[in-house]
């Protein structure tokens, strides 16, 4: 294969410029031609796609967001935009794509490839972490670490107060942030999608760590469990003799300079989707990392996979925050 185009597609995430760094920069090496598309899917569409070379990717392995930039593209579930896709793609001479983004941007990838037969790797980027196939997605590292510099500073001003804060955590329907946050956090509760929650055992909870003297409760919650003010007034109406407060960390959880671990991620995921298209027949395939080995499979077979969830870690948080 002697041209490839890559793209970021879906919610941004650390680590994303650093995949698209080593995505170049190997695919250079290898004798391939990079292209770069501008806004994933909608760019493609609109054929804002430019030749890349080392120096495109000067600076960025240490910055947050996505030098491509990302958008929404819902037109791209209808088959007559794929065909306009696959004809701007044909026009630059692309013969194959790197992906990086998560289920959506991969369902858009595996649709291009069943109608068109293009080549495509996907690189897990999301910090949600919700992708079942691998253990951990570009940016979720990051994004925990962002959660618990902030849960550090909420600790204290907490303490200095003695008032309980529920901090609301991004995750969508997966409690991944909430749960390793929390853990590493010390938080004493830690509500997520998978777990049904239970009120009455969080307001017996936190009654208790008043009896016991606590002078801070920190409960983590994750966001596809509710809204941390539609939690706060769950709590208050049921004991309304406390000083509770509510932080939504928000967009914060995306930003950021990636960690080590998502800089080392990138770079061990970008190599192997590069290694994959320079076979030119690799199909629609992903690429994560299962027990510290990156692995590559099918995008189908990827995407139909079961989310499953930690329960002992999440029991192992529980315990460790009485």
């Amino acid at each position: 294969m002697r041209r490839i185009g890559i793209l970021t597609s879906g919610g941004d995430a650390p680590g994303m410029n650093a995949a698209i760094r080593a995505t170049v920069r190997y695919a250079l090496s290898s004798g391939m031609e990079v292209y770069g598309i501008e806004c994933g899917y909608d760019g493609m569409l609109k054929g804002n796609i430019f030749p890349m070379d080392t120096r495109s990717v000067s600076d960025t392995i240490q910055k947050g967001g996505t030098i491509l930039k990302t958008a929404r593209c819902p037109e791209f579930k209808e088959k007559e935009y794929r065909q306009k896709a696959y004809d701007v793609l044909q026009a630059f001479g692309i013969e194959g794509l790197v992906v990086i983004g998560g289920d959506g941007s991969f369902r858009g990838m595996k649709d291009l490839n069943d109608d068109f037969g293009v080549p495509c790797v996907g690189i897990p980027g999301t910090i949600d972490n919700d992708l079942a196939y691998t253990d951990f997605t570009l940016g979720f590292d990051t994004a925990v670490n962002t959660v618990l510099g902030a849960v550090n500073n909420i600790r204290d001003t907490m303490t200095a107060h003695n008032r309980a804060c529920i901090i609301e955590v991004m995750g969508r329907k997966c409690g991944d942030i909430a749960v390793y946050a929390g853990l590493a956090g010390g938080a004493e509760i830690i509500l997520v999608p998978e777990i049904p929650s239970d009120i009455d055992k969080v307001c017996k909870i936190i009654r208790q760590d008043k009896i016991k003297g606590k002078n801070s409760v920190i409960i983590i919650l994750a966001e596809g469990v509710c809204s941390c003010n539609a939690l706060k007034e769950e709590i208050l109406n049921r004991m309304s003799d406390i000083s509770i407060r509510t932080v939504k960390l928000g967009y914060i959880q995306r930003g950021g300079a990636p960690s080590m671990s998502d800089r080392v991620l990138a770079a061990r995921c970008a190599v192997r989707a590069v290694e994959l298209l320079k076979n030119g027949d690799c199909g629609g395939r992903v690429v994560g990392i299962k027990d510290n080995k990156i692995i590559d499979m099918d995008i189908a077979e990827a995407l139909a996979i079961p989310r499953s969830f930690d329960k002992d870690l999440y029991n192992i948080a529980t315990i460790l925050g009485k």
